[in-house]
Protein backbone atom coordinates (compact mmCIF):
# COMPACT_ATOMS: atom_id res chain seq x y z
CA UNK A 1 0.00 0.00 0.00
CA UNK A 2 1.43 3.07 -0.95
CA UNK A 3 2.24 5.79 1.83
CA UNK A 4 2.85 8.54 -0.44
CA UNK A 5 0.01 10.38 0.06
CA UNK A 6 0.81 14.20 1.28
CA UNK A 7 3.98 16.59 1.09
CA UNK A 8 6.66 15.03 -0.67
CA UNK A 9 10.22 15.11 0.08
CA UNK A 10 12.96 15.70 -2.49
CA UNK A 11 16.45 14.80 -0.96
CA UNK A 12 18.20 15.18 -3.95
CA UNK A 13 21.29 17.21 -4.41
CA UNK A 14 19.49 20.34 -6.60
CA UNK A 15 16.97 21.39 -7.03
CA UNK A 16 16.81 21.26 -3.16
CA UNK A 17 13.65 21.91 -0.99
CA UNK A 18 12.42 25.34 -1.27
CA UNK A 19 10.98 27.14 1.49
CA UNK A 20 7.73 28.00 1.24
CA UNK A 21 8.99 32.13 2.39
CA UNK A 22 10.82 32.06 -1.12
CA UNK A 23 7.61 30.44 -3.00
CA UNK A 24 5.63 32.76 -1.64
CA UNK A 25 7.68 35.93 -2.27
CA UNK A 26 8.28 35.14 -6.17
CA UNK A 27 3.99 34.72 -6.03
CA UNK A 28 3.30 38.52 -7.09
CA UNK A 29 2.39 40.20 -10.58
CA UNK A 30 5.26 41.05 -12.66
CA UNK A 31 6.64 44.27 -11.62
CA UNK A 32 8.09 47.70 -13.39
CA UNK A 33 11.45 46.23 -14.63
CA UNK A 34 12.94 49.71 -15.45
CA UNK A 35 13.41 51.62 -12.01
CA UNK A 36 12.07 52.10 -8.37
CA UNK A 37 11.50 49.08 -5.65
CA UNK A 38 13.20 46.42 -8.58
CA UNK A 39 16.60 48.41 -8.34
CA UNK A 40 16.33 48.54 -4.70
CA UNK A 41 15.68 44.96 -3.94
CA UNK A 42 18.78 43.69 -6.47
CA UNK A 43 21.10 46.10 -5.60
CA UNK A 44 19.80 44.97 -1.97
CA UNK A 45 21.68 41.19 -3.05
CA UNK A 46 24.75 41.96 -3.19
CA UNK A 47 26.08 42.75 -0.08
CA UNK A 48 24.09 39.41 1.06
CA UNK A 49 25.76 37.18 -1.76
CA UNK A 50 29.21 38.87 -1.08
CA UNK A 51 28.49 37.40 2.60
CA UNK A 52 27.84 33.82 1.78
CA UNK A 53 30.79 33.57 -0.79
CA UNK A 54 33.36 35.16 1.74
CA UNK A 55 34.22 38.14 -0.27
CA UNK A 56 34.03 41.71 -0.65
CA UNK A 57 34.80 41.41 -4.66
CA UNK A 58 32.29 41.53 -7.10
CA UNK A 59 30.18 39.21 -8.68
CA UNK A 60 28.24 38.78 -11.94
CA UNK A 61 24.51 36.93 -11.93
CA UNK A 62 23.21 35.31 -15.31
CA UNK A 63 19.78 33.80 -15.92
CA UNK A 64 21.22 30.52 -16.22
CA UNK A 65 22.12 26.92 -14.19
CA UNK A 66 25.28 26.09 -13.28
CA UNK A 67 26.62 24.87 -16.50
CA UNK A 68 26.02 28.60 -17.44
CA UNK A 69 27.72 29.74 -15.13
CA UNK A 70 30.85 27.61 -15.42
CA UNK A 71 31.03 29.11 -19.06
CA UNK A 72 31.13 32.67 -18.10
CA UNK A 73 33.70 32.11 -15.36
CA UNK A 74 36.05 30.40 -18.13
CA UNK A 75 35.15 32.63 -21.16
CA UNK A 76 35.45 35.97 -19.07
CA UNK A 77 39.55 34.97 -18.37
CA UNK A 78 40.70 33.09 -20.99
CA UNK A 79 41.79 33.32 -24.92
CA UNK A 80 41.46 30.79 -27.43
CA UNK A 81 43.99 28.26 -27.27
CA UNK A 82 44.64 29.00 -23.50
CA UNK A 83 46.58 26.01 -21.45
CA UNK A 84 44.03 24.94 -18.14
CA UNK A 85 44.54 22.29 -15.53
CA UNK A 86 41.19 20.84 -14.84
CA UNK A 87 41.01 18.78 -11.76
CA UNK A 88 38.42 16.07 -11.48
CA UNK A 89 37.17 14.14 -8.43
CA UNK A 90 33.93 13.40 -10.15
CA UNK A 91 31.37 13.99 -13.07
CA UNK A 92 30.87 18.00 -12.60
CA UNK A 93 34.82 18.21 -12.99
CA UNK A 94 35.30 16.78 -15.98
CA UNK A 95 31.94 18.54 -17.06
CA UNK A 96 33.79 22.12 -16.25
CA UNK A 97 36.80 20.69 -18.19
CA UNK A 98 34.76 19.87 -21.21
CA UNK A 99 32.84 23.50 -21.28
CA UNK A 100 36.41 24.94 -21.07
CA UNK A 101 37.59 22.68 -24.32
CA UNK A 102 34.27 23.80 -26.01
CA UNK A 103 35.08 27.15 -26.26
CA UNK A 104 38.64 26.37 -27.38
CA UNK A 105 41.13 26.22 -24.21
CA UNK A 106 44.07 23.51 -24.45
CA UNK A 107 42.79 21.28 -21.22
CA UNK A 108 44.68 18.91 -19.35
CA UNK A 109 42.62 17.02 -16.96
CA UNK A 110 44.21 15.25 -13.63
CA UNK A 111 41.52 12.68 -13.35
CA UNK A 112 41.47 11.17 -9.38
CA UNK A 113 38.70 8.89 -9.52
CA UNK A 114 35.64 8.87 -7.74
CA UNK A 115 36.58 7.82 -4.49
CA UNK A 116 39.11 10.26 -3.12
CA UNK A 117 40.10 14.20 -3.35
CA UNK A 118 42.70 16.07 -5.25
CA UNK A 119 45.99 14.39 -4.52
CA UNK A 120 47.76 17.89 -3.68
CA UNK A 121 51.15 16.44 -4.16
CA UNK A 122 50.36 15.40 -7.62
CA UNK A 123 49.55 18.99 -8.67
CA UNK A 124 52.49 20.35 -6.33
CA UNK A 125 54.82 18.11 -8.64
CA UNK A 126 52.54 19.26 -12.06
CA UNK A 127 52.68 22.87 -11.18
CA UNK A 128 56.61 23.24 -10.62
CA UNK A 129 57.08 20.94 -14.25
CA UNK A 130 54.61 24.05 -15.50
CA UNK A 131 58.25 26.39 -15.82
CA UNK A 132 56.87 28.52 -18.32
CA UNK A 133 53.68 29.42 -16.80
CA UNK A 134 51.62 27.65 -19.88
CA UNK A 135 48.72 26.86 -17.21
CA UNK A 136 46.32 29.94 -17.38
CA UNK A 137 44.28 28.01 -15.16
CA UNK A 138 43.40 25.48 -12.56
CA UNK A 139 39.66 25.21 -12.37
CA UNK A 140 38.68 22.73 -9.05
CA UNK A 141 35.67 21.84 -7.80
CA UNK A 142 34.94 22.65 -4.22
CA UNK A 143 32.27 19.50 -3.72
CA UNK A 144 31.27 17.21 -6.50
CA UNK A 145 27.76 16.74 -6.62
CA UNK A 146 28.01 13.16 -8.33
CA UNK A 147 30.78 11.81 -6.10
CA UNK A 148 30.34 13.97 -2.70
CA UNK A 149 34.17 14.96 -2.46
CA UNK A 150 34.82 17.78 -0.79
CA UNK A 151 37.92 19.04 -2.26
CA UNK A 152 40.66 21.15 -0.10
CA UNK A 153 40.93 24.81 -1.97
CA UNK A 154 43.23 26.09 0.40
CA UNK A 155 45.14 23.54 -0.19
CA UNK A 156 45.67 24.47 -3.58
CA UNK A 157 46.03 27.98 -3.21
CA UNK A 158 49.43 26.71 -0.87
CA UNK A 159 50.02 24.26 -3.80
CA UNK A 160 50.34 27.00 -6.50
CA UNK A 161 51.73 29.80 -4.02
CA UNK A 162 54.80 27.54 -2.79
CA UNK A 163 55.32 27.02 -6.83
CA UNK A 164 55.50 30.61 -7.06
CA UNK A 165 52.91 29.70 -10.39
CA UNK A 166 50.57 33.00 -11.72
CA UNK A 167 47.71 30.49 -12.55
CA UNK A 168 44.31 31.70 -11.40
CA UNK A 169 42.41 29.20 -8.88
CA UNK A 170 38.85 28.85 -10.24
CA UNK A 171 36.30 27.05 -7.96
CA UNK A 172 33.14 25.35 -9.22
CA UNK A 173 30.36 26.05 -5.68
CA UNK A 174 27.66 25.06 -6.84
CA UNK A 175 26.73 22.66 -4.39
CA UNK A 176 28.94 23.60 -1.89
CA UNK A 177 27.92 27.37 -1.83
CA UNK A 178 25.55 27.91 1.72
CA UNK A 179 26.62 24.49 3.33
CA UNK A 180 29.87 23.55 3.25
CA UNK A 181 32.41 26.44 4.74
CA UNK A 182 33.80 28.78 1.97
CA UNK A 183 36.44 31.55 2.08
CA UNK A 184 36.75 32.88 -1.30
CA UNK A 185 38.95 35.69 -0.14
CA UNK A 186 40.85 34.19 2.79
CA UNK A 187 41.82 30.47 0.74
CA UNK A 188 42.89 32.79 -2.77
CA UNK A 189 40.40 32.05 -4.77
CA UNK A 190 40.25 34.16 -7.91
CA UNK A 191 37.14 32.83 -9.29
CA UNK A 192 34.27 31.28 -7.73
CA UNK A 193 30.84 29.79 -10.17
CA UNK A 194 27.75 28.67 -8.37
CA UNK A 195 23.77 28.73 -9.05
CA UNK A 196 20.83 29.36 -6.63
CA UNK A 197 18.87 25.79 -6.40
CA UNK A 198 20.77 24.39 -4.05
CA UNK A 199 22.28 25.94 -1.12
CA UNK A 200 20.72 29.42 -1.93
CA UNK A 201 17.09 27.67 -1.88
CA UNK A 202 15.72 29.19 -4.93
CA UNK A 203 14.42 27.45 -8.16
CA UNK A 204 16.83 26.99 -10.90
CA UNK A 205 17.65 30.05 -12.99
CA UNK A 206 20.01 31.90 -11.60
CA UNK A 207 24.24 31.79 -12.37
CA UNK A 208 26.91 33.34 -10.38
CA UNK A 209 30.42 34.28 -10.92
CA UNK A 210 32.27 36.13 -8.29
CA UNK A 211 35.62 37.27 -9.36
CA UNK A 212 38.66 38.86 -7.87
CA UNK A 213 41.18 41.63 -9.24
CA UNK A 214 43.58 39.28 -10.70
CA UNK A 215 40.55 37.68 -12.48
CA UNK A 216 39.48 41.50 -13.72
CA UNK A 217 42.41 41.77 -15.13
CA UNK A 218 42.55 38.65 -16.78
CA UNK A 219 39.77 39.26 -18.82
CA UNK A 220 41.85 42.56 -20.60
CA UNK A 221 43.18 39.64 -22.49
CA UNK A 222 40.28 37.33 -22.84
CA UNK A 223 38.82 36.49 -25.83
CA UNK A 224 36.15 33.97 -25.41
CA UNK A 225 33.14 36.13 -24.24
CA UNK A 226 30.32 37.38 -26.14
CA UNK A 227 28.14 40.32 -25.40
CA UNK A 228 26.29 38.21 -23.36
CA UNK A 229 28.52 36.34 -20.88
CA UNK A 230 31.02 39.22 -20.41
CA UNK A 231 30.75 39.90 -17.07
CA UNK A 232 31.70 43.60 -17.15
CA UNK A 233 28.55 45.46 -17.42
CA UNK A 234 26.85 43.03 -15.20
CA UNK A 235 29.30 43.39 -12.18
CA UNK A 236 29.44 47.53 -13.10
CA UNK A 237 26.05 48.61 -14.64
CA UNK A 238 25.62 51.80 -15.96
CA UNK A 239 22.11 51.21 -16.24
CA UNK A 240 19.52 48.74 -14.37
CA UNK A 241 19.16 46.31 -17.57
CA UNK A 242 22.63 45.80 -17.51
CA UNK A 243 22.97 43.96 -14.38
CA UNK A 244 21.34 41.06 -16.75
CA UNK A 245 22.11 42.52 -20.35
CA UNK A 246 18.03 42.43 -20.75
CA UNK A 247 15.15 41.66 -18.49
CA UNK A 248 16.09 41.04 -15.61
CA UNK A 249 14.64 37.11 -13.71
CA UNK A 250 12.26 39.39 -11.42
CA UNK A 251 10.52 36.54 -9.48
CA UNK A 252 13.87 34.57 -9.08
CA UNK A 253 15.06 38.06 -7.62
CA UNK A 254 12.27 37.85 -5.16
CA UNK A 255 12.50 34.67 -4.00
CA UNK A 256 16.62 35.11 -3.76
CA UNK A 257 15.51 38.19 -1.04
CA UNK A 258 13.60 35.63 0.72
CA UNK A 259 16.43 33.36 0.73
CA UNK A 260 19.21 35.47 1.31
CA UNK A 261 16.92 36.92 4.45
CA UNK A 262 16.76 33.23 5.94
CA UNK A 263 20.40 32.05 5.46
CA UNK A 264 22.65 35.35 5.99
CA UNK A 265 20.37 38.07 7.59
CA UNK A 266 18.54 35.47 9.93
CA UNK A 267 20.65 32.22 10.55
CA UNK A 268 23.62 33.41 9.61
CA UNK A 269 26.69 31.38 7.83
CA UNK A 270 28.72 30.35 10.70
CA UNK A 271 24.97 28.76 12.18
CA UNK A 272 24.42 27.42 8.47
CA UNK A 273 27.66 25.64 7.90
CA UNK A 274 26.82 23.95 11.84
CA UNK A 275 23.79 23.08 11.08
CA UNK A 276 24.76 21.60 7.71
CA UNK A 277 27.54 19.60 9.55
CA UNK A 278 25.79 18.24 11.94
CA UNK A 279 22.81 16.80 9.76
CA UNK A 280 25.57 15.29 7.56
CA UNK A 281 26.42 12.89 10.67
CA UNK A 282 23.42 12.36 11.20
CA UNK A 283 22.99 10.64 7.77
CA UNK A 284 26.76 9.00 8.09
CA UNK A 285 25.94 7.59 11.49
CA UNK A 286 23.35 5.77 9.46
CA UNK A 287 24.83 4.66 6.69
CA UNK A 288 27.64 3.30 9.00
CA UNK A 289 25.43 1.30 11.38
CA UNK A 290 23.65 -0.08 7.91
CA UNK A 291 27.11 -1.10 6.61
CA UNK A 292 28.13 -2.78 9.62
CA UNK A 293 25.83 -6.18 8.87
CA UNK A 294 25.72 -5.37 5.00
CA UNK A 295 26.70 -4.00 1.49
CA UNK A 296 26.26 -0.12 1.83
CA UNK A 297 29.10 2.64 2.53
CA UNK A 298 29.83 6.54 1.82
CA UNK A 299 31.30 6.58 -1.42
CA UNK A 300 33.88 8.54 0.50
CA UNK A 301 35.58 6.68 3.22
CA UNK A 302 37.21 9.67 4.87
CA UNK A 303 34.29 11.50 6.96
CA UNK A 304 36.73 15.09 6.81
CA UNK A 305 36.95 14.64 2.80
CA UNK A 306 33.01 14.24 2.80
CA UNK A 307 30.47 17.34 2.18
CA UNK A 308 28.22 18.33 4.23
CA UNK A 309 25.56 19.01 1.42
CA UNK A 310 25.56 15.43 -0.43
CA UNK A 311 26.53 11.81 -0.13
CA UNK A 312 26.87 9.46 -2.47
CA UNK A 313 26.17 5.61 -1.64
CA UNK A 314 27.15 2.30 -2.51
CA UNK A 315 24.68 -0.40 -1.87
CA UNK A 316 25.08 -2.53 -5.02
CA UNK A 317 23.72 -3.08 -8.12
CA UNK A 318 20.42 -3.41 -8.56
CA UNK A 319 19.45 -2.51 -4.74
CA UNK A 320 20.48 1.45 -5.53
CA UNK A 321 17.39 1.86 -7.78
CA UNK A 322 15.58 -0.73 -6.23
CA UNK A 323 15.90 1.43 -2.91
CA UNK A 324 15.22 4.73 -4.39
CA UNK A 325 11.97 3.50 -6.54
CA UNK A 326 10.68 1.74 -3.53
CA UNK A 327 11.00 4.83 -1.63
CA UNK A 328 9.04 7.81 -4.14
CA UNK A 329 6.40 4.89 -5.05
CA UNK A 330 5.83 3.88 -1.33
CA UNK A 331 7.43 6.56 0.97
CA UNK A 332 7.04 9.78 -0.83
CA UNK A 333 11.14 9.83 -0.55
CA UNK A 334 12.99 10.99 -3.33
CA UNK A 335 16.68 10.27 -3.63
CA UNK A 336 19.32 10.76 -6.02
CA UNK A 337 20.30 8.97 -8.75
CA UNK A 338 24.22 7.75 -8.76
CA UNK A 339 25.04 9.84 -11.79
CA UNK A 340 28.49 9.77 -12.97
CA UNK A 341 29.30 6.84 -10.80
CA UNK A 342 29.08 4.45 -13.95
CA UNK A 343 28.67 4.76 -17.49
CA UNK A 344 25.10 4.88 -19.41
CA UNK A 345 23.71 1.18 -19.77
CA UNK A 346 26.06 -0.42 -17.18
CA UNK A 347 24.56 -2.58 -15.09
CA UNK A 348 26.67 -0.87 -11.71
CA UNK A 349 25.14 2.62 -12.33
CA UNK A 350 21.97 0.92 -10.18
CA UNK A 351 24.54 0.35 -7.33
CA UNK A 352 24.42 3.80 -5.88
CA UNK A 353 22.22 6.63 -4.99
CA UNK A 354 23.05 9.80 -3.12
CA UNK A 355 21.22 11.80 0.14
CA UNK A 356 21.22 15.44 -0.08
CA UNK A 357 21.42 17.41 3.17
CA UNK A 358 21.55 20.83 1.21
CA UNK A 359 20.10 24.03 2.00
CA UNK A 360 16.26 24.19 3.92
CA UNK A 361 16.41 20.77 5.65
CA UNK A 362 16.65 20.50 9.38
CA UNK A 363 16.65 17.18 12.14
CA UNK A 364 12.97 16.01 11.32
CA UNK A 365 13.25 16.40 8.26
CA UNK A 366 16.68 13.84 7.67
CA UNK A 367 15.12 11.63 10.09
CA UNK A 368 12.40 10.75 8.65
CA UNK A 369 14.19 9.72 5.67
CA UNK A 370 16.45 7.61 7.56
CA UNK A 371 13.62 5.93 8.81
CA UNK A 372 12.46 6.03 5.02
CA UNK A 373 15.48 4.35 4.10
CA UNK A 374 15.92 1.83 6.76
CA UNK A 375 11.96 1.07 5.70
CA UNK A 376 13.25 0.45 2.13
CA UNK A 377 15.82 -1.86 3.19
CA UNK A 378 13.58 -4.01 5.04
CA UNK A 379 10.70 -4.00 3.01
CA UNK A 380 13.14 -5.29 0.10
CA UNK A 381 15.29 -7.66 2.10
CA UNK A 382 18.52 -5.78 1.49
CA UNK A 383 21.19 -7.12 4.28
CA UNK A 384 21.48 -3.93 7.02
CA UNK A 385 23.08 -3.37 10.56
CA UNK A 386 20.55 -2.51 12.81
CA UNK A 387 20.80 0.39 15.03
CA UNK A 388 20.98 3.68 12.51
CA UNK A 389 18.08 5.82 13.44
CA UNK A 390 19.36 5.23 17.00
CA UNK A 391 22.90 6.02 15.96
CA UNK A 392 21.46 8.79 13.93
CA UNK A 393 19.52 10.47 16.71
CA UNK A 394 22.13 10.56 19.60
CA UNK A 395 24.04 13.06 16.70
CA UNK A 396 21.02 15.37 16.78
CA UNK A 397 20.60 15.00 20.07
CA UNK A 398 24.62 15.88 20.63
CA UNK A 399 25.89 12.73 21.93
Amino acid sequence: MPLSHGRPYLAIPGPSVIPDRVLQAMHRPAPEIHGGAMVQLLESLLPDLRAVARTRHKVAMYISNGHGAWEAGLANVLARGDKILALATGRFGHGWAEVAQGLGADVEVMDFGKRAPVDLDRVAARLAEDRGHEIRAVTVVHVDTATSVKNDIAGLRAALDAAGHPALLMVDCIASLGCDRFEMDDWGVDVMVSACQKGLMVPPGLGFVFFNDRAETARARADMATQYWDWRMRADPQEFYQYFWGTAPTHHLYGLRAALDMLVQEEGMQAAWARHERLARTVWAAIDAWGADGPMEANIADPACRSHAVTAVQLGAPNGTALREWLSETAGVTLGIGLGMAAPGDPAWHGFFRIAHMGHVNAHMVLGALGSIEAGLDALDIPHGRGALGAAAAVVAGR
